[in-house]
């Protein structure tokens, strides 16, 4: 299996010398927020969060993506929170991409280091903190969970990339493959979180226009991804975040594999106003 790598170098500040010119574009389709925006000057600190920063790559927004909110978070060494989730109605996802952190849900402790995966059903407490000598980087998706009748609720995921066999896509010979942490027939979860991987050459080869909204954080490699209109050339750090049916396609050039880490809304009905 080959070594998986997380992009896990945010932070700092461009020279004075920069150009001002860039490939950050907010559009009525998709947004892109490249990997040299996520500076020292647009974080954010959090309540009941101590020796933390954050990068909010994503909120809702009416009229554009309305389902999901999606941090980057660095906790130092000693941070963390009691409190971390102010909203009961809320469930995260967290993704680690660089160090080492401890998650307490109820009574049980869980560690997760790079290539970890916590899932955090709505309406359970937990903590978290970062016990180790570095930083610890993560994702930290949140989602208000949307309550069906008759379901039970979700329950706890904590797992690792390595254990989650990649998925090829029909016809592709393993060149386009999904990582899932999330079951896709367990119909009580109501988003899904992935690890999707283009070989080099690879294709997503037609416009996808479908209803799920999308984050897309670009783990490692590079490649020219079709949205809406236009080809935006993306790699390791950059962020796109899609509302329902903007186009989509992709082209993995090289020379290493393409991957992201994929946020999506899944079964449920669609809200009728």
């Amino acid at each position: 299996m080959t070594t998986a790598n997380y992009y896990s170098d945010m932070g700092g500040l461009p020279g004075q010398g920069e150009l001002l010119s860039g490939k950050a574009v907010f559009t009525t389709a998709y947004a892109v927020i490249p990997r040299g925006v996520m500076s020292d000057i647009v974080t954010s600190v959090l309540p009941h969060w101590s020796g933390t920063r954050a990068w909010i790559l994503s909120r809702p927004l009416t009229g554009f993506a309305e389902t999901f909110s999606q941090y980057l978070m660095e906790v130092a060494p000693g941070g963390g929170s009691d409190r971390p989730e102010p909203n009961a109605l809320t469930q995260g996802a967290i993704f680690v991409v660089e160090g080492g952190l401890t998650i307490r849900l109820g009574e049980e402790a869980h560690e997760l280091v790079a290539g970890s995966f916590a899932y955090l059903p709505a309406g359970r407490a937990w903590r978290l903190r970062n016990h180790g000598a570095g930083a610890a980087k993560f994702h930290w998706i949140r989602k208000t969970f949307q309550v069906v009748d008759g379901l039970e609720a979700p329950e706890s995921i904590f797992a690792h990339e390595s254990e989650r066999p990649m998925a090829a896509m029909p016809g592709t010979d393993g060149r386009w493959a999904t990582s899932r942490f999330i079951d896709p027939d367990d119909v009580r979860y109501d988003m899904h979180v992935n690890i999707v991987t283009f070989e080099p050459g690879a294709t997503i080869p037609f416009m996808e226009t479908h209803v799920m909204e999308h984050g897309l954080y670009v783990l490692e490699g590079k490649a020219v991804y079709r949205l809406n209109r236009d080809w935006v050339e993306v790699e390791a750090g950059d962020f796109m975040w899609l509302r329902s049916f903007c186009p989509q396609a992709c082209y993995a050039g090289g020379p290493g594999r393409f991957r992201y880490l994929l946020y999506k809304d899944v079964n449920r009905h669609t809200a009728l106003w």
